[in-house]
């Protein structure tokens, strides 16, 4: 019997769960496959969205986007998450988006409870509700408690670790890479993030900056 072909998606929210030595993006890695190998299903590929928040529509988020892209282009139809939280966390972003996995023909299976989105029963459907705005509600929960906590440390300390910023020097080559010298031409994005790599300006996580960044270089005005 022919396995069943699949498409993996892990996310983390938050920046300090992502790197080689966190276990968000393993642990969702181990659940997919386990449940893909007791199923009988081959994941093709996998594709991860980092420090990208639940609450963000899943068209706005570049891994994602990228997931879609390929389905569009090699046909695949079953999306695997570790859970529906994963997918999304927000109860409006969850439903919204499993609607529009349902126009594409995508399935979308949650590996710890399988018939999350599809269960057609109305008390299957008020259990999606509920559970996505528990998770919603564990989000915000989780938001205002380290907002205390920062605002306590800052308080102690006068400072507060947050997410840091793109060094000068790689904002201004990114600007500089934005045109090609000899044809004018604007370069694209992922040209750019290359270009950057190339030069050795990764993220602090090892990996080529990705095109939001990029964008966002580009946006920024001049100190």
């Amino acid at each position: 019997m022919k396995k069943r072909q699949a498409i993996a998606y892990f996310r983390t929210s938050s920046a300090a769960n992502v790197g080689p030595d966190k276990d968000s993006q393993r642990r969702q890695r181990e659940a997919v496959m386990a449940y893909a190998k007791t199923h009988r299903m081959e994941v093709m590929e996998s594709f991860y969205d980092a420090a990208v928040s639940g609450a963000d529509p899943i068209d706005t988020r570049p891994g994602f986007i990228a997931l879609l892209d390929r389905c569009k282009e090699n046909g695949f139809s079953v999306i695997l998450v570790e859970n529906a939280g994963r997918f999304a966390r927000d109860l409006v972003v969850q439903l919204t988006g499993h609607a529009l996995l349902q126009t594409l023909g995508i399935e979308l299976i949650p590996v710890d409870a399988p018939t999350y989105f599809t269960d057609p029963s109305p008390t299957a459907e008020l259990v999606r509700q509920i559970l996505g705005a528990v998770a919603q509600f564990e989000k915000t929960s989780l938001v205002i408690k380290l907002r205390g906590a920062r605002q306590r440390k800052k308080q102690k300390t006068g400072r507060c670790e947050g997410r840091k910023p793109v060094p000068n020097e790689v904002v201004a080559m990114a600007k500089q890479l934005e045109h090609d010298p000899k044809s004018g031409r604007h370069r694209s994005l992922r040209a750019i993030s290359a270009a950057l790599e190339a030069a050795g300006h990764i993220q602090l996580s090892g990996k080529p900056y990705l095109a939001y960044s990029i964008k966002r270089m580009l946006e920024r005005r001049s100190a």
